[in-house]
């Protein structure tokens, strides 16, 4: 067993995958799903979600128990696939896997903070909020641990608030209300295909794994912050949703369709129709809260990814930082590149050109469970390991094949960042590796 004087105990592991994994596609994935499925329906795709979610956790809880080290699929993929598997989850990670969707968030605040009256431009206030969580994640662990818990524990009190609520003054009756659009049995096409936003929304699970090598007891700690936090967040989904369903019909949820222009979600029309024009302004504050969390986590695990990299020589040796103080040459990086797609007007497209390669990434991570197997000088996986890894592979292929089937000409875009992520490998592939100072 490897000895760590990390800084996170499971507390802190479980609040990164809180932080990471909820933000606004639970108040949205309702509306749109109630155009095809009724209430029941709705239920139990979030549960089937919530199943394929524990199985990754599974998975990846076997692959970081023997790794035991920091860059999550990085890192594994290019210790027991191949060293390019590994470059392109990185260079993914880097491109869009934190950086896009910090900048997406980041809008998001700001749309929000002026909706509530702040006076500034909404990419302003964004950008003030990026540089500001940069700056606080590169102060010091103990900083950067207390504001990360801090965020943790305001996100998680509004979201049981909003369920209180939902509980105190909502219905409880079982709802009537049906689709919009008709059918005489169980909704199959629609159930399977509206797991593609449920995988979105479900996203962060592993969000202990970039920065394993930082846990005081990587080896227990890392598996167990993901699972529990995935559990703990399954159930709050299961609760939301049963307030939604619980309180709206179909027509009601067709106010997602507006999103991106009135910033107005679900949880915004439900709880306006339960405690009025508060309850609307409750929804946003909650939402700000949810993305404040998100950012913070993504600024504190994605440049852990870099770090690696530069340690491995396939970035420049500075990004790796030391062991005593988080990696700022990292941080500095992600928060650049956050801020070139917070200033660009398509970058709700560019991180949609990329949904495939992480879900790509995090299918060959599970395979890694079996490639574990295989090696003789390495720790044998349980079947249920291995049943989870190969139930978790099938899931994100069919969501691969049924994302490339709807988006078809962001094909072609992924393509390219294969390629140009293989021509910079070939670069850098001959870089010595870099010991942690």
């Amino acid at each position: 067993m490897k000895t760590s004087t990390g800084h996170i105990g499971v507390g802190m592991g479980v609040g990164l995958v809180l932080a990471n994994m909820i933000g606004a596609g639970v108040l949205l994935s309702a509306g749109f799903m109630a155009e095809s499925m009724g209430p029941g329906e709705i239920l139990l795709s979030w549960v089937f979600g919530l199943v394929v979610a524990l199985c990754g956790t599974r998975a990846y809880g076997f692959v970081a128990a023997v790794s035991q080290k920091s860059g999550g699929e990085y890192r594994y993929l290019t210790d027991y696939l191949h060293p390019f598997a590994g470059f392109l989850a990185g260079a993914s990670s880097l491109v869009l896997g934190f950086a896009a969707p910090i900048a997406v968030d980041a809008i998001a605040i700001g749309s929000y903070a002026s909706i509530l009256g702040a006076p500034m431009p909404p990419r302003f206030i964004g950008a003030v909020v990026v540089v500001t969580l940069a700056l606080v994640h590169t102060w010091g662990f103990r900083t950067s641990d207390r504001i990360q818990n801090l965020l943790v524990i305001g996100k998680l009190l509004a979201l049981l608030a909003f369920v209180a609520v939902g509980f105190a003054y909502g219905s409880s009756a079982w709802p009537t209300w049906t689709p919009a659009e008709t059918r005489n049995s169980f909704p199959v096409e629609a159930f399977f295909a509206n797991q593609y936003w449920i995988v979105f929304a479900f996203a962060g699970w592993n969000a202990a794994i970039y920065a394993a090598a930082e846990f005081r007891d990587p080896l227990r700690d890392v598996p167990r912050a993901m699972f529990l936090g995935c559990a703990l967040v399954g159930l709050l989904y299961l609760l939301v949703n049963w307030i939604f369903v619980a309180n709206m019909t179909a027509e009601m949820g067709r106010v997602v369709y507006d999103y991106e222009t009135t910033r107005i979600t679900l949880g915004h029309a439900i709880m306006e129709r339960l405690l009025g024009t508060q309850g609307a302004v409750f929804a946003s504050v909650l939402v700000i809260l949810a993305f404040l969390a998100a950012i913070s986590a993504m600024t504190f695990v994605g440049p852990r990814v870099y770090a690696e990299m530069g340690r491995d020589g396939v970035l420049p040796e500075f990004f790796a930082g030391t062991s005593e103080k988080p990696p700022w040459a990292a941080t500095a990086l992600q928060t650049a590149i956050a801020l070139i797609f917070l200033l660009r007007s398509d970058v709700l497209s560019a991180v949609g050109v990329v949904g495939a390669l992480l879900m790509l990434s995090s299918a060959a991570t599970c395979l890694c469970v079996f490639a574990i197997h295989r090696r003789a000088d390495l720790p044998n996986a349980s079947r249920l390991d291995r049943l989870a890894a190969g139930a978790y592979i099938f899931a994100m292929s069919w969501c691969i094949w049924l994302g490339w089937s709807t988006f078809g000409g962001d094909v072609l875009s992924v393509g390219g960042v294969i390629l140009a992520a293989a021509l910079l490998f070939s670069w850098r592939r001959r870089r010595p590796t870099v010991e942690p100072r």
